[in-house]
């Protein structure tokens, strides 16, 4: 049935974001009933009921670790799956609606890809919401790495999707990440030994992003005891596995780079005395000092920070002595500047065209300006607020970042990256540092200021920090350390994976496509002589 306000409806397309947007009306609304017919509802007794369906924004937070991502998928583990099923059994979908979400206006903010957690995600829709205990009902039926903080009445047009202005991403990205020395591809490791500029060694894992095929490390999301604990289930369908064959290396074509890049949490315990107000570092308790190999076998964390054997003794190699300060977050929060304003990203998605419209999209922020310490390790906090963004896109951004962070690229090459004729592989960094940070309705809000609640996370911000604390940096920490998904990452983003990156000069010319002009320029030379 379709629902109704107390004043005719609101046109159904979203007011426009708030900086073309006008003055809002004048008048003076009064309060939305957002109420449908009333329906009959059969309580656990067994009598009839009639409740009334209310159209309402559902705020919740999910850890993305062995699900498919947000967006239902027939035949995949899917957030959205979990909630549809969720709200029936919770009596907030009758009988009728169950596995038809158009049923009730079902819609989503923002979609996540698979394995990317979310802590400020909304949805939409009619639900029964009474009698209460809605919120409850719905948490006890949900995996603990889903929770749902609450809910608020709505207007009856009202869309996720379409109502959502910005959407804010962090990245938690490890700092070594940054460091030009750390995790070289194993060339530039073994030209570097005996040597002044040795870099940081990493032997075990730059052989593994050398030869794994296909994906960087052997991921499976069979998941310890210490995850059952804590409430996060395996997923059975997302059991990853990749043999390791012979000396094949690493070969990457123009859009491959998004299939090495498909994909026991610890509580991590933050006190109010271990964050720094002045510079910005929080820093969590160390959960473990001994990491567990791509293998499944307990190492020494010093295995990703580099040692070597040499006579059958151990033998440190020096660390680079790198640490992201001032100059390096200078120098970060420039490259990423670069992404800022309305520009053409279809260098920076797969699917997607350069005359495609939708390549245009609006980056209001892009900035790097805290460092966040996570079970011992360091992470980059990388805060990206938009519009809205495409498949892949804020992790490719990411991506070339980094690059050029490790000298792997100029500057200038994110320009060429953002123009409509240039066609340039950009590097994808992994998707497990990635989470959905909040929503912003900040038309709507204006809007229906004097009728309805604010959509906004300030009721739920102490709940939404527990939740990622305890779930998504706890993962995303442990993670990298048992896996060292970023540290391989790393060995590949060389000129051999990503020869556009070896660009020269402004004519956006690789090394090979050089090599190639200047031949044929010769063939010419010698038929004019």
């Amino acid at each position: 049935m379709k629902n109704s306000d107390t004043r005719p409806a609101s046109p159904s397309l979203p007011p426009p974001p708030p900086l073309a947007e006008g003055e809002p009306e004048p008048k003076k609304l009064k309060m939305s009933t957002t109420t449908s017919d009333d329906e009959e509802c059969t309580t656990t007794t067994g009598t009839k009921k009639r409740y009334k369906r209310r159209k309402v924004a559902i705020f919740f937070a999910y850890c993305g670790v062995g699900y498919q991502g947000m967006q239902k998928n027939p035949g995949a583990k899917t957030i959205e799956g979990d909630l549809e099923e969720a709200f029936f059994l919770s009596g907030a979908v009758p009988e009728q609606d169950r596995g038809i979400p158009k049923r009730y206006d079902w819609a989503r903010s923002a979609r996540t890809d698979k394995g990317v957690s979310a802590v400020g995600q909304v949805v939409s829709g009619r639900f029964y919401i009474d009698p209460p205990g809605l919120v409850d009902r719905l948490n006890s039926i949900l995996p603990a790495q889903i929770r749902i903080f609450g809910y608020k009445r709505v207007t009856a047009s009202f869309n996720a999707k379409k109502f959502c202005d910005r959407r804010r991403y962090v990245y938690l990205l490890p700092v070594f990440a940054l460091d030009p020395s750390c995790h070289r591809d194993r060339e530039s490791v073994m030209a570097s030994l005996g040597s002044d500029n040795e870099f940081v060694k990493c032997l075990e894992c730059s052989e593994r992003g050398r030869k794994v095929l296909g994906l960087f490390g052997k991921r499976n999301y069979q998941l310890g005891a210490a995850n059952v604990e804590a409430g996060i289930s395996p997923n059975k369908d997302a059991v990853l596995t990749t043999e390791v064959t012979g000396d094949v290396e690493v070969s990457l074509k123009e859009g491959d780079d998004n299939h090495l890049n498909n994909e026991s949490n610890d509580e991590v315990k933050v006190s109010e005395d271990s964050v720094n107000y002045e510079t910005g570092l929080e820093t969590a308790v160390p959960a473990q000092d001994v990491s567990t190999d791509l293998n499944g076998e307990s190492v020494n964390n010093s295995i990703f920070l580099g040692e070597d054997k040499v006579n059958g003794e151990d033998k440190p190699v020096k660390g680079s002595g790198f640490c992201y300060g001032e100059k390096e977050m200078e120098r970060f929060n420039r490259i990423l500047k670069y992404y800022v304003g309305t520009h053409n990203f279809h260098n920076f998605t797969s699917r997607t065209k350069a005359e495609d419209p939708a390549a245009r999209r609006f980056i209001v922020s892009f900035e790097a300006n805290s460092v966040v310490t996570v079970e011992g390790m360091e992470f980059v906090k990388c805060e990206v607020l938009g519009q809205s963004f495409m498949l892949h896109q804020i992790r490719k951004m990411i991506g070339l970042a980094v690059a050029i962070m490790r000298n792997c690229a100029q500057e200038s090459l994110i320009d060429k990256a953002l123009q409509k004729d240039v066609n340039i592989n950009v590097p994808t960094a992994p998707e497990v540092g990635l989470y959905l940070d909040e929503c912003f309705f900040s038309s709507y809000n204006q809007k229906w200021k004097d009728s309805h609640e604010e959509l906004s996370m300030k009721a739920h911000e102490k709940e939404a920090e527990e939740f990622k604390l305890k779930y998504i940096y706890s993962h995303i920490a442990s993670t990298e350390q048992k896996e060292g998904v970023v540290a391989l990452w790393l060995h590949s983003l060389n000129h051999r994976n990503y020869p556009d990156l070896r660009q020269v000069n402004e004519d956006c010319i690789t090394d090979n496509n050089k090599a190639q002009l200047e031949l044929v320029t010769q063939k010419t030379a010698i038929g004019l002589d």
